[in-house]
């Protein structure tokens, strides 16, 4: 087995296909295809199904997968080790979200510090922010709650109350408060599942003896917000999060006990060492304190 075997199957799982590999690794497509029929006849192996143009992992390609993505993402931390001034000058750092809106201030002065370095954003929930880290497809996630795992760093950012949000004309926009009984009876615009804003709401409704069933179910904040913003029903985000809209009046949820979010700054544990990660934790720890 040799480096540049592993190398050339490890960018065609990722790529997805033979050439987008061969156009990363700047070599021809023969050449990736030799490499990795090379790795497969030596261990009489199969790790690729190939079907005309297209190709997918076998189950021994996938648990391959997983160990070259530690492989290279160790080859980069030692990269970033061995060139740390480089690093803060013209590295890129990868960020997946629940919510941008927690790293806005962060951003700004991490920016100042570091203005070489580019950043990269991508919005997901708990399951696909989560997903993004243990896949090395992110360095740093902020998710609404302060994840108990091992393999995981954390930074509280905030804790806020979860709130319901409507249209400014909506028949309840004037309400004080609405308990979930009110709420049942109200229709609902709800993330998809896997919004750990969902998941709280609907564990504490629960509780309650209630049960929340969305009339409108939607990926992504801005298309609960855009949908609600419509009048088409009443939607929920944790108040640090509800922003500044002069179409939308946020309303507090009254007798659901505590639905708190806990906003947190997460990367995984062995990649915290990482130049850029840490100096990213540095700037926002600053910023809590401040």
């Amino acid at each position: 087995m040799r480096y540049v075997q592993l190398r050339a199957f490890h960018h065609v799982a990722v790529s997805g296909g033979f050439s987008r590999a061969a156009e990363a690794l700047h070599l021809t497509q023969p050449a990736i295809s030799d490499q990795v029929r090379k790795l497969e006849e030596e261990y009489e192996i199969l790790l690729f199904n190939r079907h005309k143009k297209q190709v997918s992992l076998t189950p021994q390609g996938d648990r391959l997968l997983e160990i070259t993505r530690r492989l290279f993402d160790s080859e980069q931390q030692a990269l970033e080790l061995l060139s740390e001034v480089r690093a803060l000058r013209a590295g890129t750092l990868r960020i997946v979200a629940d919510s941008a809106h927690h790293l806005l201030h962060i951003l700004a002065r991490f920016r100042d510090r570091y203005p070489g370095v580019r950043i990269t954003v991508h919005s997901g929930n708990t399951e696909s922010v989560l997903d993004a880290l243990y896949a090395y497809e992110a360095d740093i996630g902020v998710l609404g709650n302060m994840p108990e795992s091992r393999d995981i760093e954390a930074l509280k950012l905030n804790s806020t109350p979860i709130v319901a949000f409507v249209a400014r004309d909506h028949p309840v926009a004037g309400r004080p408060s609405l308990s979930f009984r009110d709420l049942a009876a109200l229709p609902l615009v709800l993330r998809e599942e896997g919004s750990r804003t969902r998941a709280k709401l609907e564990d504490n409704a629960r509780v309650a003896g209630i049960v929340l069933t969305p009339a409108i179910e939607a990926e992504g904040r801005e298309a609960v917000r855009e949908i609600v913003a419509s009048g088409a029903g009443v939607g929920f985000v944790s108040a640090a999060e509800f922003g500044s809209d002069a179409r939308l009046v946020s309303i507090p949820i009254m007798g659901g006990g505590e639905m708190m979010m806990d906003e947190a700054l997460i990367c995984l544990r062995e990649r915290k060492a990482g130049k850029l990660v840490q100096a990213f934790f540095e700037v926002a720890a600053e910023m809590a304190t401040t």
